[in-house]
């Protein structure tokens, strides 16, 4: 019984001192993957703009510029911000915003996966059909004698491009929002000491 209190005790200490290293491990989770994604819509403003707008092969969102506009500052600002961990909490509210509206507008109708695999809970229905075809490619390409030199860099895989990624990024920004940017590594860690001391003084 006391090893177990001991254990317990240990295990109080540890998120006592260190559990500020899980808001900063999120953040720097996140920050790529915002950056990468709100670069790509700086670099193509317009077919994003265009793809938001368009009912036939787009979105068919109403205001499709400022949409357009809305989620490349809230990606391209929210990675910049997240790294620095400053307004963590506030910056995470319009990122779970932009990743319900992927989920719902652009991922929702492909189910959840976002890469086929049978393994994975909620697989597509035609997810079985798909793997019988790209185990059909492969073999095709080892008989050709070209498996290797498409693989040298990554593995053939199925993109169902659901919403699993989308709803996993909305689950940690959902958790950086009650946690915050954490001590020592975050500006908002700094500011609150610093109004916490003016407040004493």
């Amino acid at each position: 019984m006391r090893f177990f209190i001991g254990i317990q005790f240990l295990m109080d200490w540890m998120v006592e001192h260190f559990a500020w290293l899980s808001s900063l491990a999120l953040r720097l989770y996140l920050v790529p993957v915002f950056w990468v994604a709100g670069m790509h819509k700086v670099e193509s403003f317009e077919d994003i703009v265009a793809w938001f707008g368009n009912p036939e092969w787009g979105l068919g969102l109403p205001f499709p510029e400022l949409m357009a506009f809305l989620a490349t500052a809230s990606e391209v600002g929210g990675a910049v911000l997240l790294a620095l961990g400053l307004g963590v909490r506030y910056v995470s509210i319009p990122l779970m915003i932009t990743m319900l509206v992927a989920a719902f507008s652009v991922h929702w109708q492909n189910g959840w996966q976002s890469v086929v695999d049978l393994m994975s809970p909620w697989a597509s229905p035609n997810a079985a059909e798909a793997i019988a075809r790209i185990n059909e490619l492969r073999d095709q390409l080892r008989e050709a004698g070209t498996y290797e030199y498409f693989t040298e860099y990554g593995g053939i895989v199925i993109s169902n491009n659901g919403i699993e990624w989308a709803a996993t990024y909305f689950v940690m920004l959902l958790a950086l929002f009650f946690l915050g940017g954490g001590r020592y590594i975050s500006v908002d860690y700094w500011i609150r000491n610093r109004f916490m001391e003016s407040a004493n003084v």
